[in-house]
This record gives C-alpha cells, sequence and structure tokens, in this order.
C-alpha cells in the first residue's frame, strides 16, 4: 500500500473517529475484560503497539485488557487460538502482515484462515522495516552490504523471526533485487532474531523500526537503511534503500486488531471508534512516531480491504520466491 493511499486511509478513518458521538462513546461497554492475545514473542513492534495501545483501550472502556504472548509458529499458535475463541469480541489478536498476509500462500496446511475466521476491527498502524548489523561489520550502507556479499558469498548471515516472517521475505526480497547470496537464520520471532543480531551471532537482519530503535539509538546496532518510500520520523538520519544504493526496495508492514468471525457488530464498531480515537490523540501520534509505528486510523472494512490486496500481494511474492512450508 503506498503511502498516499494510507494517508488517504488515515484521514477518513480519523475523520470517522472524531463524527462519533460523544454519548455513545461514554456507553456501557458489554464485556467485562478484553484478551489481547499477540502470537510473537515479548518486545517486538506487534508486542509494543498491543501493550501500548491496549492499556488506553481498557481505560477508555473501563475494562482490564489482557496481554498474552503465545510465539512460535510464525505466528501460527497465537492465532489459531484467537481462531477458535467464542465470537464474543472478548479475545482478540493483535496480528500483522506476515501472520495474516503471508501465511495463507507460505503454509499448505495454515489451521486459520484469516479471511473466514476473522473480522478486521482496527488498524493500529504500519512500521516500515530497517536493515540492521552488528557493529563489528564492516558496513554502513545498504550498498557496503551488497559489495561485501557479493565478495564473500554466503558468509553473511542474516536473521530473521522464522521461515516466511516479515524479516524472512525482506531479505528474500533484498537477496533476489542485488543478486546477492546471504545465510537465512531463522529464529522463534522478532526479538530473537535482534538479540541474536546484537550478539554477532547473525551479522545483519531487516526488522521493524520499533523493533530495534532503541538498540540503534544506543549503538547497539548500526542501522543501514530504511526500506520504505521516505525516511522515519523516528531515524531521520538514516537515509531509504533507495538513497543509499538499492532502488525500488521497499518492505514496510501494518500491525492491527482482529476478531473471530462472528463477533457482534456493536462491539467491532465500538473498539474500532476507541483504537481511531486513541490514534487521533496528539500523544499517542508522538509515541508511535517514536518507536517508528506511522498512525493508520480507518474503518474495519478499509482495513479488510487492506488484508485483501495485502494476501495478493504477497501471494505473488511468495510464488516468486519459490517457498513453501509443509
Amino acid at each position: 500500500m503506498k503511502s498516499s493511499k494510507r494517508a488517504s486511509a488515515a484521514l477518513a478513518g480519523l475523520a470517522l473517529a472524531l463524527a462519533v458521538p460523544h454519548a455513545d462513546a461514554q456507553s456501557e461497554f458489554p464485556l467485562k475484560s478484553l484478551l489481547f492475545m499477540v502470537p510473537q514473542a515479548a518486545g517486538g513492534s506487534t508486542d509494543t503497539l498491543a501493550r501500548t495501545i491496549g492499556q488506553r483501550v481498557g481505560e477508555a472502556l473501563g475494562v482490564p485488557v489482557v496481554i498474552e504472548n503465545r510465539a512460535g509458529a510464525n505466528g501460527i499458535i497465537g492465532t489459531e487460538f484467537v481462531s477458535k475463541a467464542a465470537p464474543t469480541g472478548a479475545t482478540l489478536v493483535v496480528s500483522g502482515t506476515s501472520i495474516m498476509a503471508i501465511n495463507p500462500s507460505l503454509y499448505a496446511r495454515l489451521p486459520y484462515d484469516p479471511v473466514k475466521q476473522f473480522t478486521p476491527v482496527a488498524m493500529f498502524g504500519y512500521s516500515t522495516s530497517v536493515l540492521v548489523a552488528h557493529p563489528s561489520l564492516p558496513v554502513k550502507t545498504i550498498a557496503d552490504v551488497i559489495a561485501l556479499a557479493k565478495a564473500k558469498p554466503g558468509a553473511i548471515k542474516y536473521a530473521s523471526a522464522g521461515i516466511g516472517s516479515s524479516p524472512h521475505l525482506s531479505a528474500e526480497l533484498f537477496r533476489q533485487m542485488a543478486g546477492v547470496d546471504i545465510l537465512h537464520v531463522p529464529y522463534k520471532g522478532s526479538t530473537p532474531g535482534v538479540s541474536a543480531t546484537l550478539t554477532g551471532e547473525t551479522e545483519i537482519m531487516f526488522t521493524g523500526v520499533a523493533s530495534a530503535v532503541s538498540f540503534i539509538k544506543a549503538g547497539r546496532l548500526r542501522a543501514l537503511s530504511i526500506n520504505g518510500p521516505k525516511r522515519s520520523p523516528a531515524l531521520p538520519g538514516v537515509p531509504t534503500a533507495a538513497e543509499s544504493g538499492l532502488p525500488g526496495f521497499e518492505a514496510d508492514f501494518w500491525i492491527g486488531l482482529f476478531a473471530p468471525a462472528g463477533t457482534p457488530r456493536p462491539v467491532v464498531t465500538r473498539l474500532n471508534a476507541e483504537v481511531n480515537r486513541i490514534l487521533g490523540a496528539d500523544a499517542m501520534k508522538e509515541r508511535l512516531l517514536e518507536i517508528g509505528v506511522d498512525p493508520l486510523p480507518g474503518t474495519p472494512e478499509q482495513f479488510g480491504e487492506l488484508l485483501a490486496r495485502d494476501i495478493e500481494r504477497w501471494t505473488r511474492a511468495v510464488k516468486n520466491a519459490g517457498l513453501k512450508v509443509e
């Protein structure tokens, strides 16, 4: 989804949120508590957004919001759990592009259907990826990585959050476009992958800005490129891939809230309105931009359209890469 389309969706969604009557926003919420399932390890972009927004959703609705992490199998374990939950709206999943839009074309036997078994509730935001390197690797730009990889084929190891994850497909797209040979080392989630790059177990990783920004600012990871159409407000000094050696390379991903299919429409509408209101607050926008996430308010229908487009887009990418997981 191009940045201009995202901006249009954001403005439309924000207008919708502001149009919700105040009385409706104060009406009693029919559920006593909410569970936000995060099908990935704690500390990553998805977990950070779930906790940041979940806390404020709970405050707005006057109910506790519990965050639970069930990592493993590229997000399948936690997502499958929510797909089988009672469709009341009490159990939801905070999920992103790799789990909902990439997994369907990657796995021959995926135990959930993101379209048939889920109802899109609210978009949280999107985060472009950043290429990071362990400081010991003698590179400063993405062009340097390409040159080193061509000089030493197969010598550079890159971490991912698992086969078919967003970091994996970002690196695969990079490999194809740059014409280089780099070695894939999959981990069980983005957080372990970032940790491996921090220790030097792997040399590079494509990961969400939110997952790496604190380590970059602390000098523990070196940022080489922002892989989107524009620089990240969280890392304004880091050039885009196009600016630093690989024109046309973009890899950005969204995160949002899903409920089991059949969840009552009034619950979906109320949750959507609250999330949009939270995303529209200046303090929240500043907080998200600090961690490399662009707020993306919108309607459930717009979220569904985004999901459909990205399933189609990543199906082509997976096919072109020749990837398949049994």
